[in-house]
């Protein structure tokens, strides 16, 4: 992690290296946290932050699940992202925001502990690799099934709940692999440790619906809007592992992943299709900017502030 100047924590911009909390922290021992990631682009504007306020949305929809109340308003966080970005003065970054239950009380339940909420920037590059968008990636059925939607609300992007992404990610990588992909109990395809799935076969897009325990993506919405303007039709299904062997395409979408090809699943080649090449230079156009049609998307960080 290539650390950059401040951090925004709880109303104010610390250095990075003071940005710190105690050991005995609530979301630390239990995983009670919520967290969002999100990228801001160069763009001809100057720094554009991708679906900003669906993304800050979506923390506090996850922090209701928790029975979390965030101390900041979806506009509050997102002035707050703004200056973080204009601060850090980088034109691209990844932004994590992060709310959690901190130093109090370390039984189970949650009760008078405060709410830390911080905003970090940085670079990030691919997340799979610098050659994932083009030559695709590698993937591994995991043997670690997707948590079920009455375990742990799944829709809401919390922190423990990526306990079951860690296992299958890392099971893939030591299996020689550069991802994993979750089945749920029934043996449906769920998705990916940080992203989503979508197939290709004989010309329609296919992705699995919310039923089976999947995070509601806000770049999957985007990817699914965009690959119906370019007229392709795109449905919720369930999907079978065999599906993904037989598949024309497949692809993973996700913030850090962007729009990544899988060119194999469990060695069974698939290649780099030409659907999701299409898709992934509309996508790359949208972000950065190049595009008029979804450019209320991006939410243009002013490198001046104004005035007050």
């Amino acid at each position: 992690m290539q650390e950059t100047a401040k951090i925004w924590m709880n109303g104010e911009l610390v250095d990075w290296a003071d940005a710190t909390v105690h050991v005995g922290v609530h979301g630390l021992h239990y995983g009670t946290g919520v967290f969002e990631g999100i990228r801001a682009y160069e763009t001809p504007k100057g720094p554009a932050v991708f679906r900003l306020a669906d993304h800050l949305q979506r923390l506090h929809d996850s922090a209701r699940l928790l029975y979390m109340e965030l101390p900041y308003t979806v506009e509050e966080l997102r002035t707050a992202t703004h200056e973080l970005v204009r601060t850090n003065g980088l034109p691209a970054v990844y932004i994590r925001p992060i709310a959690f239950f901190g130093y109090g009380s370390l039984g189970v339940h949650t009760r008078g502990n405060p709410i830390e909420t911080v905003i970090m920037s940085w670079p990030w590059g691919a997340y799979l690799g610098e050659d994932s968008l083009a030559k695709g990636i590698t993937a591994k059925i995991s043997s670690w099934t997707r948590v079920g939607p009455n375990v742990i609300p799944h829709v809401a992007k919390a922190t423990g709940i990526y306990l079951n992404s860690m296992l299958a990610t890392t099971e893939a990588q030591r299996g020689g692999y550069d991802e994993g992909i979750l089945l749920t109990d029934q043996g449906f395809v769920a998705d990916g440790p940080g992203e989503n799935i979508f197939v290709v076969r004989n010309g329609r897009i296919l992705t699995p619906p919310l039923s089976t325990s999947i995070l509601p993506g806000v770049t999957r919405d985007s990817v699914i809007q965009i690959a119906q303007d370019l007229g392709y039709v795109v449905e919720e299904a369930d999907i079978i592992r065999t599906e993904l062997y037989l598949a024309d395409e497949v692809f993973m979408t996700g913030t850090a992943a962007e729009v990544t090809p899988v060119r194999a699943v469990d060695d069974v080649e698939i290649g780099v299709g030409e659907v999701t090449l299409e898709i992934q230079r509309a996508y790359l156009e949208v972000v950065n900017g190049r595009s008029d049609q979804w450019s209320h998307w991006l939410d243009v960080v002013e490198t001046v502030p104004a005035p007050a």
